[in-house]
This record gives C-alpha cells, sequence and structure tokens, in this order.
C-alpha cells in the first residue's frame, strides 16, 4: 500500500475526531481500511512463509512449504 492511502486514512481518522465524516467518507474510510489489513497480512504470510528451521538433528525445516502452502519452484 503506498502512502498516499495511508495518508489518506490518518486525514479521515483526524476529520471523524474534529468534525465528522459524511457517509461517503466513512465508506471510503472503511474500505482503505480493510485494503491496509489486506496488505499488512499478505506481507506477514510473505515473510513467515521464507522462515526456515534448523531441526538438532542438523535437517532444516522451510515452515512456508510445511505449514504456508508454498509449492517449490
Amino acid at each position: 500500500m503506498d502512502t498516499s492511502r495511508i495518508d489518506r486514512i490518518n486525514e479521515l481518522y483526524h476529520k471523524s475526531q474534529s468534525v465528522g465524516l459524511t457517509e461517503e467518507e466513512k465508506e471510503e474510510q472503511a474500505r482503505l481500511r480493510r485494503e491496509y489489513i489486506e496488505a499488512i497480512r499478505g506481507s506477514l504470510r510473505g515473510n513467515l512463509n521464507r522462515i526456515s528451521i534448523k531441526e538438532e538433528d542438523g535437517s532444516v525445516t522451510d515452515l512456508g512449504k510445511k505449514y504456508g502452502g508454498v509449492k517449490d519452484v
């Protein structure tokens, strides 16, 4: 998500605290917040899927393949 959308989320929040939002602005705020949450989840999921753990026996467990449904490329 680009910074202009994050800035808009913040603008709408501050406006809601000071003078309130119109129905259109409330819908825009809700849509932008959903997009933001989806972007954060996607980023977190991607980071978690790249984690590998070295086991005590020396083997390496790729958590993305084991739990994240990541296929061999």
